[in-house]
């Protein structure tokens, strides 16, 4: 992974998506940050199927607790969270944040940051992860300083068809992506992947919704591509 010497910015649209998709090579990064996107408490104590497939009785306490297991995750990979106030769909009813508004925010956390590498979701299938994929792709084109590796979003990069479009996307909007491979020794790699499992074992309440087989596609291997304008004069 490049730039793996020094910290990287990751993006996440939920509380432990960026753990699922990278969380190997957040380990390969000591003290990088996740920053997770969709990480708001709703005002009112809404209740929705996945917070009672997860065990919840309401949104406060659900989020509270995947507060918490996000930070224990985190904490195992030796990175630390940055939560951001922002509602997810299951919660944002008609008033969904805007890719130029998180955008903007996350253009305020890589300053405050200073993280020269920005890793973001390629933004699969889920409209949570497309609009912060639109939101990363704004903030890192007006940054012409970072270096900008996409992550395929874990779950959804197994369902047909979803990257091959991504990428087309990303082309025809000038954006070209290109594999990239990890590079490290096989020792190394082990040894993230377990300080992955171990933090992937903290998202208690996520494990249980899922349910046994449900995120087998967790552990395959992490897959990354490197962005670059067409043009490069970002």
């Amino acid at each position: 992974m490049p730039h793996a010497d020094e910290p990287l910015l990751v993006i996440s649209p939920h509380l432990d998506d960026a753990v699922f998709s990278c969380g190997a090579a957040v380990a390969a990064a000591p003290d990088s940050i996740v920053c997770t996107v969709f990480a708001g408490v709703p005002h009112n104590a809404l209740v929705t199927d996945w917070d009672a497939q997860c065990g919840f009785a309401n949104a406060h306490q659900a989020m509270r607790a995947r507060h918490a297991e996000d930070a224990a995750a985190l904490d195992a990979l030796g990175a630390r969270p940055i939560h951001l106030g922002f509602l997810d769909s299951q919660y944002a009813g008609d008033s969904p944040a805007t890719h130029d508004e998180i955008a903007t925010t996350l253009l305020g956390v890589i300053r405050a940051t200073a993280c020269r590498a920005l890793v973001v979701p390629l933004g699969l299938f889920h409209s949570d992860h497309d609009l912060v994929h639109r939101a990363c792709r704004k903030a890192w084109i007006a940054d012409s300083t970072l270096a900008c590796i996409a992550y395929e979003d874990a779950l959804y990069r197994r369902m047909d068809g979803l990257v091959q479009t991504r990428l087309a996307d990303l082309r025809a909007c000038g954006i070209i992506a290109t594999p990239l491979s990890e590079g490290m020794d096989t020792a190394l790699l082990a040894r993230h992947h377990k300080a992955k499992q171990r933090a992937v074992s903290r998202y208690i309440s996520q494990l249980k919704a899922f349910g046994p087989n449900g995120y087998d596609d967790v552990f395959a291997p992490e897959r990354f591509w490197t962005l670059q304008s067409a043009h490069h004069d970002r």
